[in-house]
């Protein structure tokens, strides 16, 4: 029983510490304090975490070079509280700044989707492969809705899943026929599609266009049928991500120097 309470134990750790980067932690000080003063896990966990959460974990955070993006501003905010309640809203400082600025020039209201843990270049942040050092983000589209009209709604719960023009996507048919079955895999992430929308060129290409003007931007990724709808074919910045990545007509890969 004991070996199984310990096992069970290290498998939540791993879960969380996969899923957060730092819930593990918490956990294992959670079980250390309820053994030590004898209240129950279920009562401590959710109390630590969410002091971690709001409090310990974004002042440390800075102080390693990566702050906490905005979760109830109205210019720039999560695509839902998942986003940060997981830890995954982190950047560092000049990433914030650009996307702060480019939607205040903008007057576009950025929603953000995965972009980082707190802590320590090369941690994985799960599914992406690269979002592991503060300098890269996922960006929802703009779209219309059923009657033409812009909206900030969007078309699935987590934000991904949802293509756009997905009828001209070539690239993705290629990709998958080569053998890169994940390439599409996003369509299982939306986690429920709630509007039915369709892509806002002009809000979508202005963002785009603006994020790119910085010098501090060094790549963008969408998929390639997109960058031609949307005219921006002389955008040396927007760059095909590759068959071994999933696609991106669902949103934008942001990353800086």
């Amino acid at each position: 029983m004991r070996i199984t309470k310990v096992l069970l134990h290290l498998c939540l750790i791993i879960i969380l510490t996969v899923l957060t980067q730092v819930g593990g932690l918490i956990w294992l000080l959670a079980l250390l304090l309820s053994k030590k003063y004898q209240v129950k896990k279920r009562f401590i966990f959710p109390i630590l975490y969410f002091v971690f959460n709001l409090i310990i974990i974004p002042s440390s955070a800075k102080l390693l070079g990566r702050e906490q993006l905005p979760i109830f501003d109205e210019q720039l905010k999560p695509r839902n509280l998942v986003y940060p309640i997981l830890f995954r809203n982190y950047v560092n400082p000049e990433l914030k700044d650009l996307l702060m600025k480019a939607s205040k020039e903008t007057n576009i209201k950025i929603t953000y989707l995965d972009a980082n843990f707190p802590f320590f270049d090369g941690f994985p942040l799960l599914p992406h492969l690269s979002h592991n050092d503060g300098k890269k983000i996922d960006l929802s589209f703009m779209y219309l809705d059923e009657y033409g009209i812009a909206t900030n709604k969007k078309p699935s719960i987590s934000g991904y899943g949802v293509f756009s023009n997905s009828e001209n996507n070539k690239t993705s048919k290629s990709c998958i026929d080569q053998g890169y079955w994940q390439y599409d895999y996003p369509k299982y992430l939306t986690f429920g599609t709630i509007n039915k929308l369709s892509l806002n060129k002009n809000s979508t290409k202005q963002l785009i266009q603006k994020l790119l003007k910085s010098s501090k931007t060094e790549k963008l990724f969408i998929e390639p049928h997109l960058k031609q709808s949307l005219g921006l074919n002389n955008e040396m910045k927007i760059r095909f991500h590759g068959c071994r990545a999933v696609r991106h007509d669902d949103h934008i890969h942001l990353q800086i120097k």
